[in-house]
């Protein structure tokens, strides 16, 4: 598995629990997936951001730039993760999730059902009404219609979106590049759509 982390002091103005931070989060993150080596993209990091990454994360493979969006700096990762081989997984991760054990095994479960794009976290707004502030596709009782697929330990959703967090393999990248690109080419993802064009062309997106 192919790892492209990206981190960045800056971010978008949400609420997160407190225990979410740049150092938690990788520290975390470095734990759970300690047998894949990491790549770092740093985007406008502080000199102390940077310092505290090396505790984690081998200096050759931190990549510093100044891109200031996510949008960006994901285009910058995938343009890394096209030059690999077909059957390489590549897990696309952003600096704001906690990792439970058994990611890795979980995430590669997954591919083994034969699932394009796999996502470990499953958003909230999946079982909120749109007049609630959720999901367009959450019927007024709160459902979500998905197919359900039983892996070795876990059993897979398919969903209709997720954030810029997910894994795929490169032959998938290769195949979807121009929706990737299509949806990524502002400031800020368009996920959502996305996602959505992905599971109108075949490629569900799939969820434990």
């Amino acid at each position: 598995m192919k790892i492209y982390y990206r981190i960045s002091d800056a971010g978008y103005n949400k609420v997160k629990p407190d225990y979410i931070t740049n150092e938690a989060c990788l520290k975390n993150f470095t734990e759970i997936f300690k047998e894949e080596e990491i790549y770092i993209i740093a985007d406008n990091c502080s000199g102390d951001t940077l310092k505290m990454v090396t505790k984690y994360v081998l200096p050759e493979n931190i990549e510093e730039v100044s891109i200031g969006h996510g949008a960006g700096t994901f285009n910058l990762t995938l343009d890394k993760a096209l030059q690999l081989n077909d059957d390489d997984i590549v897990y696309f991760v952003e600096n704001d999730y906690i990792h439970l054990p058994n990611s890795q095994k979980i995430i590669e479960e997954g591919f083994k059902l034969g699932a394009p794009y796999i996502t470990l976290y499953l958003h909230p707004d999946k079982f909120i009404p749109p007049n609630q502030g959720g999901n367009p596709e959450v019927d007024e009782t709160g459902g979500y219609l998905t197919r359900i697929y039983r892996g070795e330990t876990e059993l897979f959703g398919m969903f209709n979106s997720t954030t810029m967090t997910f894994a795929s393999t490169v032959k998938n990248l290769k195949e979807d590049e121009a929706i990737l690109r299509k949806w990524t080419s502002g400031t800020h993802p368009d996920d959502f759509q996305m996602f959505l064009e992905l599971r109108e062309k075949g490629k569900a997106l799939m969820c434990p």
